[in-house]
């Protein structure tokens, strides 16, 4: 009779455990792409005027809305065959045919207006002023500024001016 109840409570603890594990696994699993290897969640950005994003991963899925400018950075944060799930800098995510993304990276200037420096210091000559919503090519980022290129323009702006790369991520 004691054994039962013992056993019972060896169960509950070992299945969670194992099952918490399996998680972690997954999780592991799910930081590089399944199809391409590469690691997942990455940016990339929209290489045609208008793009569908669908409610999942095929042409038999709806068409859910429509991106309609060309190189805005978005959030690859799945895949599956030749699509591509993505998240826009609002957070909305749905389903992208591959082909209409562009390994080239752009950024989105986001918050309020701001200064596009010639070096990489608030104390630097501005370069451009730029308005929330204008994309730029990403062209290095290090520490706590980015390099980017707008309209035949370069200079520096602070990483937490713009979106379209990750908090950690160097880029030259």
């Amino acid at each position: 009779m004691f054994l039962k109840p013992l056993s019972l409570i060896i169960g509950l603890l070992i299945v969670p455990t194992l099952l918490l594990a399996g998680q972690n696994s997954a999780v592991r699993a799910e930081t590089v792409g399944s199809v391409t290897g590469l690691p997942i969640p990455r940016y990339v950005t929209l290489q045609a005027e208008e793009v569908n994003v669908r409610t999942g991963p095929g042409v038999r899925y709806p068409v859910d809305w429509v991106f309609v400018r060309e190189n805005m950075p978005v959030e690859i944060v799945s895949e599956f065959e030749n699509w591509r799930k993505v998240r826009d800098f609002e957070g909305t995510e749905g389903w992208v045919h591959q082909s209409m993304l562009s390994g080239r990276r752009s950024v989105l200037v986001i918050g309020r207006n701001r200064t596009l420096r010639r070096e990489s210091a608030n104390s630097a000559p501005a370069v451009a002023h730029l308005e929330p919503g204008v994309i730029a090519w990403l062209e290095s980022c290090a520490r706590e500024w980015c390099e980017i290129e707008v309209s035949g323009l370069s200079g520096w702006v602070h990483r937490s001016a713009i979106w379209g790369i990750r908090v950690d991520e160097s880029l030259r």
